[in-house]
């Protein structure tokens, strides 16, 4: 009788490497032109992520500035979650957080995709913050991961492939 195969479907970004974006953003923004002189700035504070200018306009090219950063270190967009510009006194703020582990609704659409087109004998559980996924055939689990790397709600990776 052959076993089940199995992978754990998670979502997780490196800490380390968001810090070297956020350096790289900050040192970037002091250093610009177009910066001087209108109080840009960004400032990581616990889970937030603030950015901060006297305008719109600088205040989105801050966050633009961080999200190249992002890119450069292999990070997806999909895991930063940033609002919209809003003002506070004589300054616009932006808040951001980085997103970590599936969310209990995107886990059951990811539960109800794979239900639904992934091959027969596939199965998927929700355990916490990730998905174990199980077939007795490793080529439905290669398959189902493709499927799922076109999933574009959440930034996904595949770890435990046994």
């Amino acid at each position: 009788m052959a076993s089940d195969s199995s992978f754990d479907v998670v979502s997780k970004v490196d800490s380390q490497e968001v810090s070297n974006a956020l350096n790289q953003a900050s040192k970037e923004i002091a250093q610009r032109y177009d910066f001087k002189g209108v109080g840009a700035e960004i400032d990581f504070s616990g889970e937030k992520i603030l950015m901060k200018a006297n305008s719109e306009e600088r205040v989105n090219a801050v966050l633009d500035v961080f999200q190249s950063k992002l890119v450069k270190r292999n990070i997806s967009l999909k895991s930063l979650d940033a609002g919209e510009p809003f003002a506070s006194g004589k300054e616009y703020r932006i808040e951001a957080t980085i997103k970590e582990g599936i969310a209990q609704d995107v886990a059951k659409k990811i539960n109800k995709l794979i239900r639904d087109e992934a091959p027969k004998g596939v199965k998927s559980v929700i355990q916490g913050d990730e998905l174990r996924v199980s077939s007795k055939s490793r080529d439905d689990l290669q398959a189902t991961m493709s499927l799922l790397r076109d999933f574009e709600e959440v930034d996904l990776q595949f770890v435990n492939l046994r």
